[in-house]
């Protein structure tokens, strides 16, 4: 039996609309307690099953869902692109147990069409509650505001007095690309998985990604890209040799760095989090830029927050390439928009647009 409940507002600049769906009854009303802590966020619906999801939406507009993957009835996997195809722009957000199984079946709904993941709650920590609580209600409100911005509904990311980011000077064209950079989250591995195959053949550098993710996740995005890259990709190992025509995964809960040089090394760390991320985007770009200097190629993508930021500002002031995908294709427009505004980028791009952008750039380096 699912509880269903209109919200306070019909207006589109009202409290962001949530709906909730896991089969324990429990759970939904401890994930309603934890979003409408926020006075910005109303649950409008809260059901058992994916089909009964499918149902609420024929009945109220929604910006969010919060989904569980194993129900009765019907499985969240299975419903999730009948969810998406409900209504325009819906944003759903994958709850998981920090398993095998649950990895595997989460990074597959990402690879759908799932926007972001949160993992459950541990039961023996009680500071996991709070954590949990404040990790659901940040990414919420982010999808959500995504959503509205992208069916005009609100403001989009705001541009610096208005105007359209200012494009920073070109440096491919001089500097020789010794290694590519991906910075990526909500929304990443399926544009990793669209970006990657359009390098197959291309670039010999080493490319390294920070995909915000937790740990094993970052284990089946590797062997995704190691399929359909067209080059080996792995999870980064702690003092592994770097080698042209690899790619490299920052495990989840740990930053990735680049160190020494004749060759260069991997060095995996858990120092504290940066800006809220672990791994973080910042230190692997710092570590870079201390290695090959002005030849790194940046590509920030989809994701929310503003990781990357002091990386990319490293990078252009080394002499480097900085390039974010554009807002039209970005999930979310919080990573690529913070690099944009603050006029870092050589190039905004439609994703479909990156791959060529990098091979150009790249296919001198190594003439």
């Amino acid at each position: 039996m699912s509880e269903l409940r209109t919200s306070n507002t019909g207006e589109a600049q009202g409290p962001r609309r949530v709906l909730l769906c896991d089969d324990s009854a429990a759970i939904r009303s401890f994930y309603r307690r934890a979003l409408e802590s926020d006075p910005g966020i109303t649950v409008v619906a809260s059901v058992g099953n994916g089909q009964a999801a499918i149902n609420a939406l024929a009945q109220y507009e929604v910006d969010v869902v919060v989904l569980d993957i194993e129900m009765p009835v019907m499985d969240g996997l299975t419903a999730l692109p009948r969810l998406l195809a409900a209504q325009p722009g819906l944003k759903v957000l994958v709850v998981s147990g920090l398993t095998p199984r649950g990895a595997d079946i989460s990074y597959k709904a990402l690879v759908a069409g799932a926007a972001e993941c949160v993992l459950k709650p541990g039961t023996a920590d009680p500071s996991a509650a709070s954590e949990f609580q404040r990790d659901l209600v940040t990414k919420v409100r982010a999808l959500a505001d995504a959503r509205r911005s992208k069916l005009g509904k609100t403001t989009p990311f705001p541009k610096p007095e208005g105007r359209a980011p200012k494009l920073a000077p070109s440096r491919a064209a001089t500097v020789p690309v010794r290694a590519i950079a991906i910075a990526s989250s909500t929304g990443g591995p399926s544009a990793l998985l669209q970006l990657i195959p359009t390098l197959k053949d291309g670039p010999k550098q080493p490319i390294f990604i920070t995909q915000h993710m937790p740990p094993r996740f970052t284990t089946s995005l590797a062997e995704h890209l190691s399929r359909v890259g067209g080059r080996p990709a792995a999870e980064a190992v702690d003092g592994e040799t770097v080698r042209d025509g690899r790619i490299y995964v920052a495990p989840g809960d740990w930053h990735m760095i680049i160190e020494g040089s004749n060759p260069p090394k991997l060095r995996l760390v858990q120092s504290p989090p940066v800006n809220f991320c672990r791994p973080s985007a910042d230190p692997m770009l710092h570590s870079l830029t201390t290695v090959y200097g002005g030849g790194i190629l940046c590509a920030v993508l989809t994701g929310m927050g503003s990781d990357g930021l002091a990386g990319a500002g490293e990078v252009v002031a080394a002499g480097g390439t900085v390039i974010a995908q554009d807002q039209a294709t970005s999930v979310v427009w919080g990573m690529p928009g913070a690099v944009a505004n603050a006029g870092l980028c050589s190039a905004i791009l439609p994703l479909d647009a990156i791959g060529t952008y990098i091979r150009k750039a790249t296919m001198h380096a190594y003439a």
